[in-house]
């Protein structure tokens, strides 16, 4: 116990965290090793295909044709850093609308006519995603409802945010665990 002593007083203060930090990531490596420490890809439940909803709100387009067709591909940014392009598997549109009051308590929808040429749109594109406790993982980002997300083809760049994620095709063969699929979908209820 001496000559420990003698050694331990002979060690710098940089000496002693050096021999603590390697100590400590020996611990953390024997934990994940034997199981106790959870890592990332532990926590990946399932790998599936999902459906991302982007909502665009007063697009102005003063051509006859939509921006986005389905089957076509788009290259879209989640946070501003750039992802991939992605295939649309379904475009609705339509005019912007405004709420007219008529006799009572009733109201009638009509096509706003002081903005001839602002439409919404709703952009469904198809991706791989990674399944976690937390929800859907697309790209090393979590997908949520609000997300601020960019769509870029060869004549636009549009920014909008994600109005929903559905699983499309199931991943495996089609199956995938039912606890999951409720998960996802408990992710996005908006109660």
């Amino acid at each position: 116990m001496e000559k420990f002593l003698k050694l331990f007083k002979k060690l710098r203060p940089l000496d002693v965290i050096i021999i603590a930090v390697i100590l400590a990531a020996m611990l953390v490596g024997a934990l994940t090793f034997f199981g106790k420490r959870a890592t990332s890809s532990a926590q990946i439940e399932a790998s599936t295909k999902v459906d991302i909803e982007v909502y665009f709100r007063n697009v102005v387009v003063t051509s006859n044709n939509s921006p986005f067709e389905t089957g076509d591909e788009t290259f879209i940014t989640i946070r501003n850093v750039p992802y991939t392009k992605l295939k649309i598997v379904n475009v609705n549109y339509d005019r912007k609308k405004v709420i007219l009051p008529t006799t009572g308590s009733n109201y009638q929808v009509v096509d706003d006519l002081t903005s001839p040429f602002s439409y919404d749109f709703l952009v469904t594109v198809e991706d791989d995603a990674k399944i976690t406790k937390d929800g859907a993982v697309v790209g090393g980002n979590k997908i949520k409802i609000g997300l601020p997300v960019t769509l870029e083809g060869v004549d636009y760049r549009l920014n909008g945010i994600v109005s929903n994620i559905s699983l499309s095709k199931k991943a495996d063969g089609g199956t995938i665990n039912e606890e999951i699929e409720k998960q996802v979908n408990k992710n996005q209820d908006v109660h």
